[in-house]
């Protein structure tokens, strides 16, 4: 069995997620292992495209499964909205389908509001995740 792994040697939007849709529809497994909903990629399939932030492009690109691993960190109200999204264009997601782990840490609003007044000067998008991702380090978040 081949494994693949797709990794970018920068700070993103290198085009990781177009590789990893290319590859998605014959693999078992799609799984992210780091990041949160800062950024996001297009997924297209025949005419159709779904814009994702947080879930894996394997959500819609064939049977695999889809793992949000304890790397990441999660905006709960994102990863709901995503998951209504998907509902709306047809894409079934199941826990057979998609795994979040127990140990990714979640993002609050307070890393929000954190992210937003401390961090502005240094051009963050402002979805908390610098400031949900030093809860990790310090051993102080939530997590899942």
């Amino acid at each position: 069995m081949a494994n693949y792994i797709v990794l970018g040697a920068q700070w993103g939007d290198e085009g990781k997620g177009k590789i990893v849709d290319m590859l998605a529809g014959k693999m078992d497994l799609v799984v992210r292992f780091q990041g949160g909903a800062n950024a996001g990629h297009t997924v297209r399939i025949g005419d159709k495209e779904y814009v994702l932030h947080l879930i894996p492009g394997g959500i819609v690109s064939g049977t695999s499964v889809n793992v949000i691993g304890n790397g990441c960190v999660v905006d709960p109200v994102t990863f709901a909205n995503e998951l209504d999204y998907l509902a709306d264009k047809g894409i079934t997601v199941t826990p057979q389908k998609l795994i979040v782990s127990s140990q990714a840490h979640m993002v609050t609003p307070v890393h929000k509001y954190l992210d937003n007044v401390l961090h502005k000067k240094i051009g963050t998008t402002g979805r908390g995740i610098g400031p949900a991702y030093a809860d990790k380090i310090h051993r102080t978040g939530i997590r899942m």
